[in-house]
């Protein structure tokens, strides 16, 4: 018997003009988030204000109000240039999430366990709740019908609940704060904050997609549980490809495999029916620590990252919020509301869990400005539930809008609180060290 053979008709390459949109999309948005993070840095506020305000100025806010033809032109709304551009961006949010987790400092949080605990779990649950109870007390109007109103609430109460590592630790550096034990302490809470946040972001992920059921959540949480299990055992397979990998003489394979590990780790959970950041969270903890990747061995790759695909994703992410829904009252109201409880429940519960811990009252108020600060995650977790149909452009940009406002407080505030917190002689000798170390450094290279 003959069988035969059906051709496959060869996939058509992007067309000319797609290709032509596509590198002006990111050649465009990449010289705008680079100027306007410039200039962000010169003013005081964090790179990612003026990233994001770079999709801001090119999006419906500015150029779709100013210049319609040519906003329509250079963005359209093909579903299918759209998600070119997104998969770009997408590929630099994992990478982002996976160095993240390569530097987080767990010896810290081993150190300072309980305390960091305490005041983690403390500064996650009351916002968390606050977040909830105003999801299920807004309009109709700004819920989307594609989401059910308890997974909208949840998800909101988990954007308000999470703090940003990455800004926190910028900042605390730059106020030169991070040999202080308010410094140590908020990092160490904050790497707590991440790792809770990433699991409450991929099981309410889970429950948008697959409803809320219980069996569905239980399979979440035992997916998550399967996730660290292999994470776990595959540790030591890991390190040791990348001890052979950095036996090299070309620095890249190391840079390769990382980039391959966190990929195919994001994409494993992808496949569980959680988020994919999820899975280069825990992939970038799994590479950092103790014996893996130095922050040596990452810096070209980390470079890239910071300075390419971070800043292309924020402006892609800015690119849909749209300011404009602000001038109707309700969504501005809620935008209020949205910032007030997020601020007073990130300080409460710090504050709460501070005071639980013995700490003093300007110690447990600087705690809380450091991790009111939300920058990248939250607007990671933004740009999740906006492609889930969890929020819609409304709510999507108050949450983005509340990552912003609150990243720009944390400097102030922190100056403000920490100018009341005694300075020990513990810390001072602790800032010697860490001073001989940069100038070790800085001599060496």
């Amino acid at each position: 018997m003959v069988l035969a053979v059906s051709p496959v008709s060869p996939v058509a390459p992007l067309g000319a003009h797609e290709l032509l949109i596509f590198l002006l999309q990111v050649g465009t948005l990449l010289l705008m988030a680079l100027l306007l993070g410039r200039l962000a840095i010169r003013c005081g506020m964090p790179s990612i204000v003026g990233e994001l305000c770079a999709g801001v100025v090119l999006g419906p806010t500015v150029l779709g109000h100013a210049a319609p033809h040519l906003a329509n032109w250079l963005l359209p709304g093909d579903p299918g240039q759209l998600h070119l551009l997104d998969s770009f961006a997408q590929v630099g949010v994992l990478l982002l999430v996976g160095l993240t987790g390569a530097h987080m400092d767990l010896t810290l949080v081993r150190r300072r366990g309980l305390d960091a605990i305490r005041i983690s779990i403390a500064g996650i649950v009351v916002p968390l709740g606050l977040g909830v109870a105003a999801g299920f007390l807004f309009p109709s109007a700004l819920v989307p019908q594609t989401a059910d109103r308890s997974t909208f609430a949840l998800f909101l109460g988990v954007a308000m609940g999470v703090s940003a590592i990455p800004v926190i630790a910028k900042t605390l550096a730059e106020l030169r704060l991070l040999h202080r034990n308010i410094g140590q302490l908020t990092l160490c809470a904050v790497v707590v904050d991440d790792i809770v946040g990433w699991l409450l972001l991929s099981v309410v992920a889970a429950m948008a997609t697959t409803g809320l059921r219980g069996g569905a959540v239980v399979l979440s949480l035992i997916w998550v549980a399967v996730v660290f299990a292999l994470a776990f055992l595959a540790r030591p397979l890991v390190r040791g490809a990348l001890r052979v990998a950095g036996r090299a003489c070309d620095t890249g394979v190391t840079l390769a495999l990382v980039v391959v590990l966190v990929l195919l780790s994001a994409a494993t959970t992808h496949a569980m029916g959680l988020e994919a950041v999820f899975g280069a969270f825990v992939c970038g903890i799994m590479l950092g620590g103790s014996g893996g990747l130095s922050s040596v061995e990452t810096g070209p790759l980390r470079t890239m990252v910071m300075s390419v695909l971070a800043p292309l994703f924020f402006a892609t992410a800015g690119l849909r919020i749209d300011l404009t829904a602000l001038s109707r009252p309700p969504v501005l109201l809620a935008g209020l509301v949205v910032l007030g409880l997020a601020v007073a429940g990130k300080f409460a519960g710090a504050y709460i869990g501070a005071r639980i811990s013995r700490l003093g009252h300007w110690e447990a108020l600087a705690l809380g400005a450091g991790m009111n600060a939300r920058g990248v995650i939250e607007v990671i977790v933004a740009m999740v539930g906006l492609r889930l149909g969890v929020l819609n452009t409304e709510m999507y940009s108050i949450v983005v809008l509340v990552a912003i406002i609150t990243s720009v407080m944390a400097p102030p505030l922190l100056r403000l609180t920490m100018a009341r917190v005694e300075h020990t002689a513990e810390e001072r000798l602790r800032e010697e060290m860490y001073e001989g170390e940069s100038a070790r450094g800085t001599g060496v290279s």
